[in-house]
């Protein structure tokens, strides 16, 4: 099983699609069970069916643990994110390899003392206190078939570069934007953290394709939802091709 880790325009992306509620410890979660060609994927709506929770109040333990309890192998995620550099402009394809975590208040790790058991797709027992190692957090096998799909449907893919991961639901300041780049950030986001962290906590392989909507806080005079909403939906029919491919190749 696949899953794809995204927003309301991955809605009619699979085929032969069955609509599940999975009940999890953490809480129900909606997603489409389906196929692309002869592959076995789910569609997870990170933001909920209608596209309403805001980045801090997602349930991202309850969506990675659906994508444990179905037994899938590796995620692909999606994301909208703003370039903290002049030299990557907006439209620009994007699959980080580092991140910095500045959120606050997210529930971070499935293992907090509350009594939880399991057992990895890899066959590995974790219970207690788990410390996960996330020095290559977004999987690297993942990260090459995003970039090689790009490559053969003619768009490049910036297969490196920082994710610092802001707590949201607000934009940045220009002082914070200037701060996270002399620190070695390159984009800006609120949704891959904890989400990458607890994928790596299961050993779920995940690597995520981001489109650069907008220069962050200070390097254009203003950021809006709209702009970035409106770039991401120009680009949306790009990241299901690069995202489909990548699926077919894996």
């Amino acid at each position: 099983m696949i899953c794809v880790i995204g927003g309301s325009g991955f809605y009619n992306f699979l085929e032969d699609v069955e609509n599940k509620i999975i009940e999890t410890p953490f809480g129900e979660v909606s997603v489409e069970v389906g196929k692309i060609q002869n592959k076995d994927v789910i569609f997870l709506p990170r933001h909920g069916k209608r596209h309403s929770i805001a980045p801090d109040q997602i349930n991202y333990r309850a969506n990675i643990f659906t994508a444990h309890l179905l037994k899938t192998e590796m995620i692909f995620a999606t994301n909208a994110v703003g370039s903290i550099r002049q030299s990557i402009s907006p439209g620009s394809f994007v699959t980080p390899d580092h991140i910095i975590d500045l959120t606050h208040g997210r529930k971070s790790t499935f293992f907090d003392g509350t009594g939880l058991s399991l057992t990895t797709i890899k066959g590995k027992k974790l219970s207690g206190v788990v410390h996960v190692d996330v020095s290559d957090l977004f999987d690297l096998k993942l990260r090459n078939l995003i970039k090689q799909s790009g490559l053969k449907l003619g768009m490049k893919i910036l297969e490196q570069g920082t994710l610092v991961v802001t707590n949201g639901p607000r934009f940045e300041s220009p002082a914070e934007i200037k701060a996270y780049g002399l620190w070695g950030g390159d984009f800006v986001g609120m949704t891959s953290a904890p989400e990458a962290f607890l994928a790596k906590e299961l050993g779920i392989p995940y690597a995520t394709l981001a489109v650069i909507t907008n220069y962050a806080a200070g390097l254009q005079s203003n950021v809006t939802a709209d702009e970035v909403f409106e770039l991401f939906k120009s680009k949306i029919n790009d990241v299901k091709s690069i995202i489909k491919k990548a699926i077919i190749a894996s």
